[in-house]
């Protein structure tokens, strides 16, 4: 599993003209999933992105999470995060994980997440066309994979 993690002031996601989630302060999470990823997977990127700190304390230094800032989040599926692009100049997409199987990871990531977060967590909708707007606050961008865990 990778995830793109951004500390974000505002991010929202609309489908066919609708938006459908939208936080202040939080985190833009953009999910992308392959076919043996698993469980242990799920646990420990959302055990990370819950307690990556991130977020400035009192002396303006990025020393908290966002358990600690009670900030929001919003989990977008994006498959085109493992994309190959080794070979000529079209991504090779072989990588992402086919539908039957990331539905339910997705699923599953969410309940997750919500679990350690302790709170309804917002999402776009599997397999859309999404407009995601976002303010990244930083800016702060990371990129965190379960199989390379750095």
């Amino acid at each position: 599993m990778r995830a793109v993690v951004q500390r974000v002031s505002e991010a929202s996601v609309v489908i066919d003209n609708t938006k459908v989630a939208s936080i202040k302060k939080g985190l833009l999470v953009l999910l992308g999933i392959v076919n043996d990823d698993a469980q242990e997977d799920i646990d420990w990127l959302c055990k990370k992105i819950t307690n990556l700190r991130i977020f400035p304390d009192e002396n303006d230094v990025m020393n908290t999470s966002l358990l600690d800032a009670e900030g929001d989040v919003i989990l977008v599926s994006q498959f085109t995060l493992h994309a190959s692009t080794k070979k000529g100049n079209r991504p090779s997409y072989i990588k992402a994980a086919k539908p039957d199987v990331a539905i339910p990871l997705y699923e599953n990531f969410i309940e997750e997440l919500k679990t350690q977060l302790g709170k309804p967590i917002q999402t776009g909708e599997f397999g859309a066309d999404m407009k995601v707007h976002l303010v990244n606050d930083g800016p702060v961008t990371i990129i965190i994979d379960s199989k390379n865990r750095e």
